[in-house]
């Protein structure tokens, strides 16, 4: 048995509302599976298990406002009885003051013998007096890390009191007949707007304080990759052609097999190199607001693949529509402001992860080759590192690298 818990979507990111449940006790599901939709800051998230097993009970219903940590479900790892049967259902709770704690702490978790954390805060909840079944990593995966343990240390330290009841009244929305009536589409869209630019507000915020940035420049020439991304679209129809966007997407996957150091987290003061390579790509909302959901493995996609998962990836996040692996699992990012006529783009990293890549607009712009002066479409590529995972020869290592797949794009 195992407790399925309110995931962390953000890097700032204290509670979020269940919206709706898409199984029910006694369902089986499977990892990778969406269970649940909650809303965020950063609109409505499909949320998915990471285990195998069998819904054994809600812990919180539909309607509710949870804390990141706090558990919304049990789920039983073991297999249907005998007979195709699941195990015994233990009833649904009825609301969620029911088995929320009556202080702001979060629940113990079920005992499990498979907790994500690292030596270091394994190390550190020891000294401190921590229980690790009280604390919600909130690194890779639900990992938990040093900066976890210090958080759970000084709640520890703070009196607790009681939730008022009209507190835990308001988690949950009320019953249709006693709800306000909706506000006009305006004022959602400025709750939505303000909700969004306060969640980047407390991400880059955190960003500038603990991140020691560094920042490296470089021109690329885009003649041959423009050239060949015209021939590939002329053969092909208007709805499969490939934007120039998959383009730098898949070179900078390339230039991270050759560079992997900027692919990973920092945690637990340490570079955490990660095996697959997941690009959050920034995409602007018409709301307002920015959004950087992961493709996944997208150096093991093709061009076509990339292209489909893009799109994809736009419409639902436009719509509202996204999976909680998608705001979790980037490994590195990447922003284009090349459409809005911007010419260079120094970000701000998202943590933990230790780099942004940032692209401008190709313009015309004059360029020496083989003593030869001459007028060539440029693209100003830029990097943010995070210094105390690498330095700036690794940064220049990736940049040379990114260079050398888009002057070359057969290479792709």
């Amino acid at each position: 048995m195992s407790d399925f818990l309110m995931p962390s979507l953000g890097a700032d990111m204290e509670s979020g509302k269940l919206l709706e449940w898409l199984v029910k006790p006694g369902d089986a599901v499977q990892r990778g599976q969406v269970v649940a939709v909650v809303g965020t800051e950063k609109g409505d998230i499909e949320v998915e298990v990471f285990e195998d097993g069998i819904i054994q009970a809600f812990a919180v219903p539909a309607g509710a406002v949870v804390p990141v940590g706090a558990v919304l479900a049990t789920i039983n790892g073991g297999r249907a009885a005998a007979g195709g049967e699941p195990a015994a259902l233990q009833p649904p709770l009825p609301s969620v003051s029911a088995k929320l704690p009556a202080t702001p702490e979060v629940p113990p978790k079920a005992s499990s013998p498979r907790i994500r954390i690292s030596p270091l805060a394994r190390k550190l909840a020891a000294e401190l007096g921590v229980d690790l079944r009280r604390v919600e990593g909130t690194g890779p995966h639900g990992a938990i890390d040093k900066a976890d343990i210090e958080r759970a240390a000084e709640a520890l330290k703070r009196p607790t009191a009681p939730l008022p009841a009209a507190v835990l009244a308001a988690t949950v929305e009320p019953p249709p007949a006693s709800r306000p009536a909706e506000q006009p589409a305006e004022k959602g869209s400025m709750d939505f707007q303000a909700g969004m630019r306060r969640a980047i507000a407390l991400a880059m915020a955190r960003a500038n304080r603990d991140i020691p940035h560094y920042y490296l420049e470089t021109r690329i020439d885009m003649s041959a990759a423009l050239a060949w991304l015209e021939a590939e679209n002329l053969r092909r129809s208007i709805q499969n052609r490939i934007l120039p966007a998959v383009l730098l997407i898949k070179a900078v996957a390339r230039a991270l097999i050759k560079v992997p150091q900027l692919n990973g987290y920092w945690q637990d003061d340490a570079l955490q190199v990660a095996e697959g390579i997941h690009i959050g790509f920034a995409i602007a909302l018409r709301q307002g607001g920015l959004v950087t959901p992961a493709i996944h493995h997208a150096d093991l996609k093709s061009m076509d693949e990339l292209m489909e998962a893009l799109r994809d990836l736009i419409l639902r996040t436009r719509a509202g529509r996204l999976r909680s692996s998608e705001l979790t699992d980037a490994t590195i990012t990447v922003t284009s402001l090349g459409d809005m006529g911007v010419e260079k783009v120094f970000g701000v990293i998202y943590p933990p992860q230790v780099a942004l890549v940032g692209f401008g607009k190709v313009g015309e712009e004059v360029w020496v080759e083989g003593g030869m002066l001459g007028v060539r479409p440029i693209v100003h590529a830029t990097l943010a590192g995070d210094h105390r995972a690498t330095d700036g020869r690794t940064g220049a290592e990736f940049l040379d690298g990114l260079s050398q797949f888009l002057r070359e794009p057969e290479s792709l």
